[in-house]
């Protein structure tokens, strides 16, 4: 059996898992072996290998911020062009639009894990796309390297990530001091990784100005834009 999967193979693990994923939700009765049974009888691969895409799929739905299976904990090993095709078949099912998150997010994951990262030129005027809410096309190499240089502490509390996520990596959120829908770089220049609760006192805080100043003055690299 060739190990590239298809898109036959992929769309049906998803909308076997996607099922899954309701019976669970409606606290109906299901047995997982059984799905993967099924599904290697029909395209003839082990049940194990199934098992572990579903797996792959858990991982996927960690990427979009979104809830998991229970007893399929997110396996981590998976391609960026099959995670992409993952995320882009689970939103096809649900019917929902493909804001690319996980997609983004495991390439990501890819650059960090890598070696060598060099600092990055990033982009000064990110690319605008229209979807149902405005994005921004944002280089993720700039934040692998951000997320990197912080080394697991937020760079304005100095206090370490919160938690490790399930790609084993410390959670810290990556922050445009100067915000992309105003104009704002995605540069290394204007990025900083912080905590959680760092992050949205640099949205919501009455005192973010003094917050801001005390960034671009303890971070060497942070240029006011």
């Amino acid at each position: 059996m060739d190990d590239k999967w298809t898109y036959d193979e992929l769309k049906a693990a998803v909308l076997a898992y996607v099922e899954m994923r309701e019976l669970e939700a409606s606290g109906q009765p299901f047995t997982k072996k059984q799905y993967y049974r099924d599904l290697a009888g029909k395209f003839g691969r082990t049940e194990k290998s199934f098992e572990y895409r579903m797996q792959n799929i858990s991982y996927v739905y960690s990427l979009m911020g979104r809830a998991w299976n229970s007893g399929l904990k997110p396996a981590k090993n998976v391609g960026a062009n099959t995670a992409k095709e993952i995320e882009r078949i689970i939103c096809e099912v649900e019917g929902r639009e493909n804001q690319q998150v996980a997609t983004f997010e495991a390439q990501v994951s890819k650059h960090r894990s890598q070696k060598s990262l060099g600092k990055p030129l990033g982009t000064k005027q990110p690319k605008q796309y229209q979807s149902s809410v405005s994005s921004y096309q944002r280089d993720p190499v700039v934040k692998a390297w951000v997320l990197r240089n912080a080394n697991g502490q937020c760079e304005s509390c100095g206090n370490a990530a919160p938690f490790i996520n399930w790609a084993g990596e410390p959670f810290l959120e990556v922050h445009h001091l100067r915000q992309l829908a105003d104009g704002g770089s995605d540069r290394v220049t204007n990025t900083v990784a912080l905590c959680p609760n760092c992050h949205r006192a640099l949205h919501y805080a009455q005192d973010k100005p003094v917050l801001l100043d005390a960034l671009y003055a303890k971070t060497p690299r942070l240029i006011r834009e």
